[in-house]
């Protein structure tokens, strides 16, 4: 990514970020230490902003300080809608924030692979054609087969996305997530404020619209409108994480509805879905007796179905990020490359700096 190569192009971003979090001029240069006019200034490019204002400015509006200085990469410039104050609007300003934690993860994930730390693998790319949900769902079969996994369960996401080249972090961000690709770079954020079902179910559709191409490529062909293209990332997230074959394999013959109830929970617990996505897949399998869709089950009997000892990690939690990723980290803190609170900052609240071992001196000897 290239520096911004001018100071309006830094005020721009000073002015979006405002905005993003429904501040006026007056309340931010009030907690920055600055005159609302000095501000006014800076966001029209008309002023320079020392170290210290900026630190004070990604420090109060939560974004690093790369998030002013940096260019986005060209495929995020091309679907972004400046903000301003009169298209503000609350799904506009929520878009931004998700924006700028995807580009900041862009980020951390780049400097890794300059370090030399992080060996990405390729994004993986469906070649087949993609013209419907059918198509979709024989690039989520391609994808197990890339696997390894058959028809079982898949594991971690996180890693699932990883090994088809797409890093995920989960991580506090509004809706449910985003993706980019950028220079053979797949990265996507995961919001943390869905249930365990639904972060796998957004990783899955993130990592779709990898596979299948971005919506705004002409890979799903220019015809199809955004709602069409969202439908083949539905189908290829839900064929992805439970297969209709599974069910049709698992599924009583003639059950009643209570027996019916019992099989849709056991495959929900085993595969760890949620109940709409799996609701949509037992539709497609033409299994869904008479007076459906039943109640959704609760928590409890989501774990009684897993078997209470055998419960698997929770998957996408906050903060997670891909087991490379960590790895890298952890690797370029020993090795002197990257700081202590440079590695707190790119595992993103898994650990404190109090967590790393203490770093030794250049030349020193180890204590015997």
């Amino acid at each position: 990514m290239d520096f911004a190569e001018s100071w309006s192009e830094i005020g721009e971003r000073v002015r979006e970020s405002r905005l993003a979090l429904g501040l006026t001029q007056a309340q931010l240069a009030g907690r920055v230490g600055l005159e609302r006019t000095a501000l006014a200034k800076a966001e029209a490019g008309d002023r320079r902003l020392d170290a210290l204002e900026l630190f004070r400015l990604s420090d109060i509006l939560g974004l690093p300080i790369s998030h002013f200085l940096l260019r986005p990469p060209a495929a995020m410039v091309s679907r972004r809608v400046a903000l301003t104050e009169d298209v503000a609007t609350a799904v506009s300003r929520d878009g931004y924030l998700v924006e700028a934690r995807l580009l900041g993860w862009l980020r951390d994930v780049q400097q890794l692979v300059e370090l030399g730390l992080l060996q990405p693998r390729r994004p993986y790319r469906w070649t087949g054609r993609t013209q419907d949900e059918a198509d979709a769902r024989h690039a989520a079969v391609e994808c197990r087969r890339r696997l390894e996994v058959g028809d079982g369960p898949l594991g971690s996401m996180a890693d699932v996305c990883e090994q088809l080249g797409l890093f995920v972090l989960t991580t506090d961000v509004p809706g449910d997530g985003a993706s980019v690709a950028h220079l053979d770079l797949g990265v996507a954020v995961v919001s943390d404020r869905g249930d365990p079902g639904r972060r796998r179910a957004t990783a899955a559709h993130e990592l779709g619209h990898q596979v299948l191409g971005d919506e705004y490529s002409t890979d799903l062909g220019v015809a199809a409108s955004r709602g069409e293209r969202e439908s083949l990332v539905d189908a290829f997230a839900a064929e992805l994480l439970v297969p209709v074959e599974t069910i049709l394999a698992a599924w009583p013959v003639r059950p009643d509805e209570a027996g019916a109830r019992t099989a849709a929970v056991q495959l929900a617990a085993r595969y760890r879905v949620s109940w709409s996505l799996l609701l949509r897949q037992l539709k497609r399998a033409e299994v869904l007796p008479p007076g459906w869709p039943a109640r959704p089950p609760t928590r409890a009997e989501l774990l009684d179905a897993a078997g209470w000892e055998r419960q698997p990690p929770e998957d996408l939690v906050s903060g997670q990020v891909p087991p490379s990723y960590a790895r890298a980290v952890f690797d370029g803190f020993q090795a002197g490359a990257i700081s202590a609170a440079r590695a707190v900052e790119l595992l993103h609240g898994w650990i404190t700096e109090e967590d790393l071992p203490e770093q030794e001196e250049p030349g020193t000897e180890p204590n015997p």
